[in-house]
């Protein structure tokens, strides 16, 4: 008990204590409880403290601290003997006090030197405990492991069978399959030798009954399946790493098999005309195939990686969606030769990039709770995985309209399909195949362009202040399109008392820019209405002010108010003192545009919303023109830094009549 009066040391000065860690504070009431550093806290205000001494202050730091050592070991030894008690009961109440226990590292180091680990590691491998008492020495193993003191190099084999086992039971205690995942993830991510040993033990199939079961999956399971999964995956390591033989009949065969199925022709026996003329055959039908090296095919798969990986998704694509890899095959070799989707070539670069995505060959990341569930509900997941984004590839391909030259960027391509389809953590393959399905090329492009966008409107400074640049010049030509359309002219409908709207007039402006030219017609015009035959002029000098909606004095006449849309269609110009001239406008967009126009040769403010709509079209247009040359660049937050002036301008100084060198 720490309750010395060292605590409050501050006191003992004020007071000229000595030795104040010969005191102590105590509760002066019917308790009499010492003050604490643990309790310290819960003592309520008003409570009356007396000093006291300390009823440990005759005991030295270091005698407590030999006293504690001495109970720690023999604890140590009192749970090591009794966990191998004859007498469940006992013993059962003894691994749970060591499970408890052993997250002191002081204890454990005591256990430890008992032999302890060995000790735990026999009762596991006897198979004889089960339920709590087999979940409770797992758990204190697991304590005692996380101490790192002991090298997860010293267990048998036995040892990581017999967890295994317990991982690979589809029914199984859920404290004990989390334990059995948390021993199995600790050796795979601290020992080499043992990440193959568990290799060994553990397969998809045999994961996949703990996701579709009725034990729910924490986060702390999520990140065990996740190693394990990475695991399962690099057991595809092997292969991805073995090259192709070009010599060996074995794998050259799977190569024939290929072209059996892709064709459906069958081995032509060795006397079955010459050799030239069968060489010819199989070069074409390489070709068609889509290999690089279309006279001895074997020598693309002797780049490492993808290796016999690459070759292995081939036969698997071919045997089981036969349907699917005759139709890519032929529909690619009926194209021209440079619009062709050479499957070969596309299938070695396409396994290399899953390996990378899904980091084959790669230890799994300690901080890293990512797992995807679709793996785990197909025993051959990787080779399914592979057939659809074959099919994937194949399409993007044709969606491209790809050439030869094109095929890296195609990659490209379907390498942001997968990832972003992968992100939404679809539950079961078909459901990632149907995500695919909404991730076409277009969408794509779409899916770029928005985030570029948003990336460069909120958070680069230098492509705001380059909006900002770009705003007057755009505001500049949306003037100059409105004055414009003003010198077109429009044609306005009269509205008179009677309400009678057979009569028009038209109104345009000047070349200049200087007089408005207007007067009545007849009828409606079919085009433009020259000035010479309009009537009446307002020089633009003489207007003071665009007045709209129900301000106009149109608007105020009696019953006008209760026609909303001439309301919101309503203008008028004041000249002079107290005269106007008033319009309607046929519709909103004549309403936007003369309204505009007319603010702008006031030099007002153009605030109609087709003005807004038109700055944010014209001003993104104009961002992603002015930003195609800077595709996949990383734009900096800051102006790179001026450097510093040079000590002197002697390298300028020569004479222009003289070679500078």
């Amino acid at each position: 008990m720490q309750c010395f009066f060292s605590s409050f040391h501050p006191m003992a000065f004020r007071w000229s204590l000595g030795n104040h860690e010969n005191f102590a504070l105590q509760i002066a009431d019917a308790t009499n409880f010492y003050i604490t550093e643990k309790n310290r806290n819960d003592i309520k205000n008003g409570s009356i403290l007396r000093l006291t001494s300390s009823p440990v202050s005759f005991i030295s730091l270091q005698t407590l601290l030999f006293l504690n050592t001495l109970i720690i070991v023999d604890t140590a030894a009192q749970l090591h003997e009794r966990i191998q008690s004859s007498s469940m009961d006992a013993k059962l109440e003894s691994l749970k006090d060591l499970a408890n226990a052993s997250r002191d590292i002081t204890f454990a180091q005591e256990f430890i030197n008992l032999d302890g680990i060995s000790l735990l590691t026999q009762m596991v491998e006897s198979g004889t405990d089960f339920g709590d008492l087999l979940s409770f020495t797992l758990t204190a193993f697991v304590e005692l492991m996380d101490h790192g003191i002991v090298s997860w190099d010293t267990f048998s084999v036995a040892f990581i069978k017999k967890i295994a086992s317990y991982v690979n039971k589809s029914a199984m205690d859920t404290a004990v399959l989390q334990r059995s995942l948390a021993i199995l993830e600790s050796m795979v991510l601290n020992s080499q030798d043992l990440y193959h040993k568990v290799a060994q033990e553990i397969t998809i199939g045999q994961l996949i009954p703990h996701l579709q079961g009725p034990t729910p999956i924490n986060d702390e399971m999520a990140h065990q399946l996740y190693v394990l999964q990475v695991l399962t995956f690099n057991l595809l390591e092997d292969r991805m790493m073995t090259k192709m033989d070009p010599q060996d009949q074995a794998q050259r065969d799977i190569i024939f098999e290929l072209r059996r199925i892709a064709f459906d022709v069958e081995c032509e026996p060795n006397n079955s005309g010459s050799i030239e003329k069968r060489k010819s055959m199989y070069t074409r039908d390489y070709k068609k195939l889509g290999f690089i090296n279309h006279v001895n095919p074997a020598v693309d798969f002797t780049q490492i990686p993808p290796g016999m990986l690459a070759l292995d998704n081939m036969l698997y694509f071919a045997r089981h969606h036969q349907d699917a890899y005759i139709r890519i095959v032929l529909e690619n070799s009926s194209r021209e030769d440079k619009h062709e989707c050479p499957f070969g070539r596309s299938s070695i670069e396409l396994t290399k990039m899953l390996c990378e995505i899904l980091k084959v060959g790669e230890l799994p990341s300690e901080n890293c709770h990512d797992f995807h569930p679709m793996f785990f509900t197909h025993d051959r997941s990787f080779e399914e995985f592979f057939c659809i984004c074959i099919q994937l590839l194949n399409k993007t391909w044709k969606e491209m309209r790809a050439t030869s030259e094109d095929f890296n960027k195609v990659m490209q391509v379907v390498r942001e399909q997968i990832m972003r389809a992968l992100t939404l953590k679809p539950n079961s393959l078909d459901q990632f195949k149907s995500r695919l399905q909404n991730l076409s090329y277009t969408e794509i492009l779409k899916i770029r362009q928005s985030e570029r966008m948003n990336q460069e409107d909120f958070q680069s400074r230098p492509i705001l202040e380059l909006r900002e640049k770009i705003q007057p010049e755009i505001m500049e030509l949306i003037k100059q399109q409105r004055l414009n359309r003003l010198c077109d002219g429009t044609c306005f409908r009269k509205i008179s008392s009677r309400r009678r709207q057979d009569k028009f007039w038209y109104c345009r402006l000047s070349p200049n820019h200087k007089v408005l030219h207007y007067g009545d017609l007849e009828e409606s015009p079919q085009g433009e209405v020259p000035h010479d035959s309009l009537q009446d002029k307002l020089p633009v000098a003489d207007i003071k002010a665009v007045i709209t909606g129900k301000d106009c004095p149109h608007m105020k006449e009696k019953g006008a108010l209760k026609q909303n849309k001439v309301l919101e269609l309503a203008f008028s110009v004041l000249y002079e003192s107290d005269e106007y001239l008033n319009f309607i406008a046929p519709d909103k967009h004549e309403y936007c545009v003369w309204t505009d126009g007319l603010n702008a040769l006031l030099g007002k403010e153009m605030t109609s919303d087709y003005t807004k709509s038109d700055m944010d079209t014209l001003l993104s247009m104009e961002m992603k023109l002015r930003l195609l040359d800077l595709e996949n660049i990383q734009i900096p937050e800051a102006p790179p830094p001026i450097p510093k002036e040079p000590s002197n301008y002697d390298f300028a100084l020569y004479s222009s009549t003289k070679p500078f060198f």
